[in-house]
């Protein structure tokens, strides 16, 4: 097992769906930060504002840019998140899904709305996990995850986050997004110094709230799968959609856009 972990922390995660990794990405703040800047400065086809007009601040994202931006392929390939990964998952190796990068400016009141990241996937199984880490000290701004939500009976609907419209037409598949705090659910967060990471399960209910202090929050995600990944049909377009993959229900995802980055 990584040195990062401890028996009880990869029972948490199979447990509960999240857990707290101090330092995953420690030595790679300097790239991560060198990367957003590079992805703000040149977005790719994917990126996104997420404010409407007249909202202060500014959430921009952009996600599947580590190809094309080398900060991010570096700290893919040379941190420990694939190995820390493959001990979380308890799986035997570990494919890259994608990069996310979520950018809340100071004085943005706008939270990332609660959802679940695998209703949005066309990714299904069980051994797969989120890195979800900040590159600027967070305090109210971190991430926020409902403790257990990855084990539902159904899936949450998703939606677009800036219309607020449903994703996929009204099914009977997913259910509606509830409210944790009003419901009383079991969050999870942590105040978090750079380099840290919240790594969680596609399937765990999560979000966050607004920046409203007067620091930049930036943060970048990265999406892996392990033994059990493989391709399935959603009701409708899914996000990232990786238009050509040519991937039929129930195939592993194909290595050479998903390549494999750890293996025992």
């Amino acid at each position: 097992m990584h040195a990062l972990l401890t028996q009880d922390m990869v029972e948490t995660f199979q447990r509960d769906g999240v857990v707290l990794v101090k330092g995953l990405f420690a030595d790679h703040v300097d790239d991560i930060r060198a990367g957003i800047a590079r992805n703000m400065a040149e977005p790719g086809p994917y990126a996104a504002e997420n404010l409407k007009e007249g909202e202060a601040g500014r959430f921009f994202d952009d996600y599947c840019n580590w190809q094309r931006i080398p900060e991010f392929e570096r700290v893919l390939r040379s941190s420990p998140a694939a190995e820390v990964a493959a001990d979380l998952m308890r799986s035997d190796r570990v494919q890259v899904f994608h990069d996310h990068v979520l950018v809340k400016e100071p004085g943005t009141s706008k939270p990332t709305p609660w959802h679940q990241d695998g209703p949005y996937y066309f990714v299904d199984g069980m051994q797969n996990v989120s890195f979800w880490s900040p590159v600027d000290p967070v305090t109210d701004a971190s991430l926020r995850c409902v403790a257990g939500s990855h084990l539902w009976d159904k899936p949450v609907l998703p939606k677009r986050w800036l219309s607020e419209t449903d994703f996929f037409p009204d099914s009977d598949a997913y259910m509606p997004v509830p409210d944790p705090d009003a419901e009383g659910m079991d969050i999870r967060e942590w105040q978090m110094e750079p380099g840290d990471a919240v790594a969680f399960n596609y399937g765990i209910l999560h979000g966050a709230r607004g920046n409203t202090s007067t620091s930049r929050r930036r943060a970048f995600s990265l999406r892996l799968v392990g033994d059990d990944a493989r391709y399935v049909a959603r009701p409708g377009p899914t996000s990232p959609p990786f238009p050509g993959h040519g991937m039929q229900p129930g195939d592993v995802l194909r290595e050479d856009w998903f390549p494999v980055i750890f293996e025992r």
